[in-house]
């Protein structure tokens, strides 16, 4: 279960965002991850800080911080940030 809201509203101040977003999007609605490591397997480079994921996406030009809750095969999408605004921390509030 994820939504698209997230990522159209980011692609209407990014529009070059939208096809790694939706690519991004692609893997992990039909994903089936019962943890971190069936994670890793399409998302090597995925950060686990608390309880967030974090995904880079087009080569880390920008973060997906998510929550997942991986028993019930749901992602929450908490932020989508380019990477000086993901450097900036606000997410982690």
């Amino acid at each position: 279960m994820i939504s698209k809201t997230a990522i159209r509203e980011f692609s209407r101040k990014h529009p070059e965002a939208l096809e790694p977003l939706l690519h991004w999007y692609r893997i992990t609605k039909r994903a089936a991850w019962r943890n971190p490591a069936e994670l890793r397997a399409d998302f090597r480079h995925a950060d686990f800080v608390g309880k967030y994921t974090l995904f880079n996406i087009a080569g880390n030009k920008y973060r997906v911080v998510a929550a997942i809750k991986f028993r019930w095969q749901i992602v929450y999408v908490r932020d989508i940030l380019t990477h000086p605004e993901y450097d900036e921390e606000d997410w982690k509030r």
